[in-house]
């Protein structure tokens, strides 16, 4: 009997927030495509993590698409620049990746115009991060826009929607409603700077970031730190 549930296109990074976004909509009802972005990035070990994540919730087909985003450099995880240590600050950080999510996105169109689905979903949040400026609200909602006018599906009245299902929450949210839909958030992976034998630095924005919302959320934290 043919699966009539609706299609959607997840972003699966590797990270927490990416496998509790694409949870979220599976348990919504959606069929996912997840797609994956090796762009050379320092921490490829969360292509690793995408994939296990990718099986877990079934994805029927799981696309890591080359695309090495080192030719362009700018920031730490694409060039030879420190990753930062010393706490998450106000300012943009040298590991925001230039106009990344833009570019994950509308690969996530192209696919998603291709196979049908109209549905695209990101982890993104706009509480606990580090201030990058392609995981505020106004941002996905002009992408939204933008799809409805740059695609044959989008001007023929057949609209995109990008769901953001952790937009509003902390961190501590996201690692309860994991543990709600009954993730092993221990095979998302995190750091942007690995440590030797494979784990967490424990020192960088999302190190921090993670452990932060483990403990604010009174949830124990299945993650190997260095430190």
């Amino acid at each position: 009997m043919e699966n009539t549930s609706p299609l959607a296109v997840a972003l699966i990074s590797g990270g927490l927030d990416s496998m509790v976004a694409a949870a979220s909509m599976k348990a919504a009802g959606y069929r996912l495509l997840a797609l994956s972005v090796d762009y050379n990035q320092r921490h490829q070990i969360e292509l690793a993590a995408a994939r296990r994540i990718a099986g877990t919730l079934g994805a029927e087909r799981h696309v890591v698409l080359p695309l090495d985003l080192r030719a362009f450099g700018g920031s730490a995880l694409t060039a030879e620049i420190d990753v930062p240590k010393d706490g998450v600050g106000s300012d943009i950080p040298v590991t925001y990746v230039p106009a990344r999510n833009t570019i994950f996105l509308s690969l996530s169109l192209g696919w998603a115009e291709a196979s049908g689905a109209r549905d695209l979903v990101i982890g993104v949040n706009a509480l606990d991060y580090s201030g990058y400026p392609d995981c505020r609200p106004e941002f996905v909602a002009a992408f939204e826009e933008m799809a409805a006018l740059a695609t044959k599906a989008g001007v023929e009245g057949d609209r995109f929607r990008i769901h953001a299902p952790l937009q509003h929450m902390t961190k501590a949210d996201i690692v309860r409603e994991g543990t709600r839909l009954g993730l092993d958030l221990g095979m998302s992976w995190s750091c942007y700077d690995p440590a030797p034998g494979g784990v967490h630095c424990g020192l960088c924005d999302s190190c921090r970031l993670r452990g932060k919302g483990f403990q604010e959320a009174g949830i124990p934290d299945p993650t190997r730190y260095a430190v």
